[in-house]
């Protein structure tokens, strides 16, 4: 089965790749220096994205999340202009706290975005979800340790607690294969904690644009509250909580210009 998807990942990109050689044969601005863009890696991922994100609310169908997956598997650090011996956030003299992050935008529309995370060593992005969105994560350089989940109730007005399952709880290194979460399965609400220096790259549809933006969370044993069934009927493996909604944490990320090849928005 495995094989069967690669081998249809291989014509799908063929297809996509033929589709970006008309767009630039019918363009007369095309020069030199915009073709060589448009047989970028990340070229490939935009035409593949710009064809599977048809609108803000769609999410891709079950061979177009083959297709995305394929293409980030593939992908390097070279992909995106870096090299490892020139990432600007290696050095381990952090300041007292939790170290910012540092994040670039690839590439944004209304249907979706692309988006560069640079984490220095025991940064944490906090607890959050992605509402009514779909999420790949390829992680292109470093380990970090991903923890998600998926509601199981709606929130208990009388608590503001709302019962979450565990979907993900694994650390993951480089050139691990990558990661989808859907509006709602897949672990849509997560937190990433950095082992070492890491680099990933979010693929988001849609983008937190036009007042979109998530909410983030505390964690809460299960035997904190005695009020729902749900957590009283915890699974062996122990595997419920309670999460909280807690105030946006400041100052936790700052924005730097995207340097590596660039998108061609046919």
């Amino acid at each position: 089965m495995e094989e069967k998807r690669k081998k249809r990942s291989k014509r799908n990109i063929k297809n996509i790749n033929t589709k970006k050689k008309r767009i630039c044969s019918s363009s007369c601005s095309c020069n030199t220096r915009t073709h060589d863009h448009s047989s970028t890696t990340i070229q490939t991922l935009f035409f593949a994205c710009n064809s599977f994100f048809k609108s803000p609310n769609s999410v891709p169908l079950p061979l177009d999340v083959n297709m995305i997956h394929f293409l980030l598997d593939n992908m390097t650090l070279e992909d995106v202009g870096l090299h490892s011996d020139q990432l600007f956030f290696m050095s381990k003299t952090t300041s007292n706290g939790t170290p910012r992050i540092t994040y670039a935008t690839v590439y944004q529309c209304n249907n979706f975005s692309m988006c560069l995370f640079f984490l220095p060593p025991r940064a944490v992005i906090p607890l959050h979800d992605h509402p009514g969105m779909t999420v790949f994560t390829k992680i292109l350089f470093g380990s970090m340790h991903i923890k998600s989940y998926d509601w199981i109730d709606p929130i208990h007005e009388s608590t503001h607690l709302r019962s979450a399952k565990i979907v993900m709880d694994s650390v993951f290194t480089a050139p691990s294969k990558s990661s989808i979460l859907y509006p709602n399965a897949g672990g849509n609400i997560h937190c990433f904690t950095a082992i070492t220096p890491c680099v990933f790259l979010d693929v988001l549809g849609p983008p937190f644009l036009d007042g979109r933006d998530c909410s983030y969370y505390k964690e809460h044993p299960c035997s904190s509250s005695s009020s729902s069934s749900d957590c009283n009927e915890v699974k062996e493996d122990n595997q419920n909580c309670w999460l909280e909604e807690i105030d946006v944490p400041k100052d936790l990320f700052r924005g730097v210009e995207y340097l590596g090849p660039k998108i061609i928005d046919a």
